[in-house]
């Protein structure tokens, strides 16, 4: 009895623990802490989404490497990524604010390096809308050719797009109660729906591909004759697919024992990712029945001409349902990320307009204003397919180049500023530099790697305008740093004045 009465009363107490946590750091606690442990992984494992990310970039791999570069990409590209995420999960655990890494960034380095830290982490959640939302119209549009024989033009895709972001936006208003819901359904969608997928692709087709098909069977449509240069872009696929895991840090103040449970959620969604979605790229290369038909599918999507091929077009309309839902549960929680970056980024004075974008709906406790700012720039980067064939994939790079240096630049401090650092409560410990450097080096190379151009010949609608994105962000942020800097030392003079102190060591 006094053991349960103990445990009554630590979980009555640690709401305010963890508002007096959040106030040490500078904040006050505005956002609900409704969101479960399974929750705050549920919602990292939905940004990163097995059937968003590895279906919607699976036809770029088709083209650039191929089967062999789309499986060996995935083993290697996890790994790494897996070090990425247990570095900066070490981080958020002494740092468990909405303001993620870029308020990491300014406990280690300082202003400056906070200030550019969380304008590339915008860029990337915002691309990460962009890039699930449109890949969300298009599968849309290739069930509807199975359907329906439609065919979209550029335009009416663009307006699919836009009703999908409106309707994301509206969900988001509804609060936390919801998005806990949604965020936990979605993860057993997920999985369920990737077994379901996978069972198909294994044991219904008369015909599968050999081993040696998936694993050694080279494609080159890229243009581009050097074949390690090539095998180099195959890796966006995996790179994107396994980006967003920074969520859990965006929604830890809405998440009980934020220290110990967003620093797991964001590991655990990358290791189960990983796994699962290996798998499901193998189901799907064996399940392969005619390549060339494959890659110039009439629906436009890759991934629905294999289930036509080998399962049938009622099986095929299916399972392409499930897959559609899943990804727009994964482009809600991404909206829904990108909304809480922007608000804490206003919230301490870092963006033009901050005043409007910080503001809370006190009724429901989500900030409204940032989520419509979030969807209205997301649509603006996907204007470009209206006239360019490689808009998509250019949206994912910007997507991938924004989130990878925001996520290593707050780990390279805690490298070179040890004085600096002081561990939480979920830490690497004696492995915790080793790891540091090696998602440092890997950030670096994957970040030059994708600005440079995907297709030869370079033209006006084959070009990658990452790069060019990358340049517009960061000139705005120098110039708002200029001239607007000053609202965001005001607002974020207090998250200094508390010297740092380890919440302890497990």
């Amino acid at each position: 009895m006094r053991i349960l009465l103990h445990t009554r009363r630590q979980q009555r107490s640690e709401p305010l623990d963890e508002e007096r946590t959040l106030q040490e750091l500078g904040y006050k606690q505005e956002l609900h802490r409704r969101m479960s442990p399974f929750g705050n992984f549920a919602a990292s494992l939905s940004v990163i989404s097995i059937m968003s990310g590895t279906l919607l970039l699976f036809g770029f791999g088709l083209n650039s490497g191929g089967p062999a570069v789309i499986m060996w990409g995935w083993l290697a590209v996890g790994p790494f990524v897996l070090c990425l995420a247990a570095a900066l999960a070490e981080i958020t655990s002494r740092y468990p604010t909405s303001g993620g890494l870029y308020f990491m960034a300014r406990k280690l380095g300082g202003e400056k390096w906070s200030w550019y830290t969380g304008w590339l982490n915008l860029m990337g959640l915002v691309a990460g809308i962009a890039a699930q939302d449109f890949g969300i119209a298009t599968f849309s549009a290739a069930w509807a050719n199975l359907q329906w024989g439609t065919v979209l033009s550029p335009k009416g895709l663009l307006a699919l797009y836009a009703v999908i972001l409106v309707l994301h936006a509206v969900m988001n208003l509804a609060g936390a109660k919801l998005l806990n819901r949604l965020t936990s359904l979605s993860a057993g969608w997920h999985v369920g729906g990737a077994v379901v997928i996978i069972g198909a692709l294994s044991f219904v087709p008369s015909h599968h591909q050999s081993a040696s098909f998936v694993f050694s069977h080279f494609t080159n449509n890229t243009g581009w004759p050097n074949m390690v240069y090539v095998v180099l872009l195959g890796t966006l696929l995996p790179c994107f697919a396994l980006a967003g895991y920074d969520t859990s840090a965006h929604l830890s103040e809405e998440t009980s024992r934020a220290s110990v449970v967003a620093a797991r959620g964001m590991v655990r969604s990358v290791a189960v990712s990983w796994i699962a979605g290996g798998v499901l790229l193998a189901a799907l290369l064996f399940a392969i029945q005619d390549y060339t038909a494959t890659l110039n599918s009439p629906t436009g999507v890759p991934v629905a001409q294999i289930f036509l091929d080998a399962l049938g077009v009622a099986t095929a309309k299916a399972l392409m349902l499930i897959i559609i839902v899943a990804q727009f549960l994964c482009g809600y929680t991404v909206t829904t990320s990108a909304s809480r970056m922007i608000y804490a980024f206003s919230r301490d004075g870092a963006l033009p307009g901050w005043s409007r974008w910080e503001k809370v709906n006190p009724r429901t406790h989500v900030p409204a204003n940032a989520v419509w700012l979030a969807v209205s720039v997301a649509f603006l980067l996907a204007v470009p397919s209206l006239y360019s064939a490689s808009a998509f994939a250019a949206v994912t790079a910007i997507s991938v180049v924004g989130f990878t240096p925001a996520y290593a630049i707050p780990v390279l401090l805690r490298l070179i500023h040890p004085k600096k650092w002081t561990p939480g409560p979920w830490t690497l410990g004696r492995w915790s530099r080793l790891i540091g450097w090696i998602a440092v080096a890997w950030a670096t190379v994957v970040t030059g790697l994708f600005m440079l151009p995907q297709t030869s010949p370079v033209t006006l609608t084959t070009a990658n305008y990452t790069l060019v994105a990358t340049t517009v962000v960061l000139l705005l942020a120098a110039v708002w740093w200029r001239f607007g800097r000053s609202s965001y030392r005001k607002h974020s003079s207090t998250a200094d004045t508390t010297p740092d102190a380890a919440e302890g060591i497990i």
